[in-house]
């Protein structure tokens, strides 16, 4: 959604008050190449300067961009090209080429990312900054309100915000009850929300993460390989004499912050060794159970799951 959003705004921008049906060419889906781009791009509009909005460019390696490599060391003047490169989210998607990425600067382009933070503070502070550019006044309360519905799902507060403003007049203090019509389902949360209540012995908690994970997007084979990583750095930290973060680190493989692996060293001296492998029991017995051997939905076994992990940290 924040992709949308974003393409949306430059794409308005760009357009400057003329009739986007004139000036703006789209293509989308699987069908085009990047030669098609190439060929929008470099063609002549009877309606002045042209832009090609090219979506669903993640599907292209560096080989495929070739054509588009080569138009961009002379692009046209007249034509604007917004390729839209989504997150990768199949095997046949790929991470955006630095090629890429040096030819579009090197030509006067931009690169805008709307990938969101991932730390805490920095995507509190991108939510107060987002919610700062709405006409009407969200309160505190408010603003709490809707960090908490949306979780990570952040990427739904513009069309909240728009909404809120069109109902609203400009300066109007919203508060939480003011918010309720328009707040729908609860969005996902990142995942160390669902470890850290696991780790919390926190059984009713554990469970409302997970169901808001599996609503948002993410399969409960994707939630299994979570759980099994957080919990096989316990295995693997379980009995090793270690005792600090930078020693843990190290064993894990980790590089950069710490902090991750004295969350883990800290877990595993809380379960110890019984829990540990109790622990690991389950997320084997579940594993094979979502893979077919149950009748349970996959998302029964996970809210099973995360309830029982949770109830061996409370023992």
């Amino acid at each position: 959604m924040l992709v949308s959003e974003e393409v949306t705004t430059i794409v308005t921008s760009l357009l400057a008050g003329r009739d986007r049906t004139e000036a703006v060419e789209e293509l989308s889906g699987d069908d085009y190449e990047a030669a098609d781009i190439v060929m929008a791009a470099s063609s002549v509009s009877m309606f002045g300067d042209r832009i090609v909005v090219a979506r669903n460019a993640s599907r292209f390696g560096t080989d495929a961009l070739l054509p588009l490599l080569g138009y961009l060391a002379d692009p046209n003047p007249t034509s604007t090209i917004v390729l839209v490169w989504e997150k990768p989210v199949s095997a046949n998607s790929h991470p955006l080429p630095k090629k890429l990425t040096d030819a579009v600067k090197a030509c006067g382009g931009e690169v805008h990312n709307t990938e969101l933070p991932v730390q805490a503070k920095q995507r509190t502070a991108w939510l107060d900054a987002r919610l700062a550019e709405a006409t009407v006044q969200f309160t505190a309360a408010a603003k709490s309100r809707i960090a908490e519905q949306f979780g990570e799902d952040v990427g739904r507060v513009g069309a909240l915000v728009n909404m809120v403003d069109s109902v609203f007049g400009a300066g109007t203090k919203v508060g939480p009850d003011d918010l309720a019509p328009f707040l729908g389902d609860a969005g996902s949360v990142p995942p160390w929300e669902l470890t850290d209540a696991i780790e919390r012995g926190d059984v009713a908690g554990s469970i409302e993460r997970v169901q808001r994970m599996m609503r948002g997007d993410r399969h409960p084979l994707q939630l299994m390989a979570t759980l099994q990583t957080h919990f096989e750095r316990m295995l693997r930290l379980d009995g090793s004499g270690i005792r600090s973060e930078s020693e843990a680190a190290a064993v894990l493989g980790m590089k950069g912050s710490t902090f991750p692996a004295k969350k883990a060293l800290a877990a595993t001296q809380r379960l110890g060794s019984t829990r540990i492998a109790r622990a690991i029991r389950l997320l084997a017995d579940a594993d094979v159970d979502l893979r077919g051997r149950s009748a349970w939905s996959g998302e029964l076994v996970m809210e099973v799951l995360v309830g029982r992990l949770a109830g061996l940290a409370k023992r």
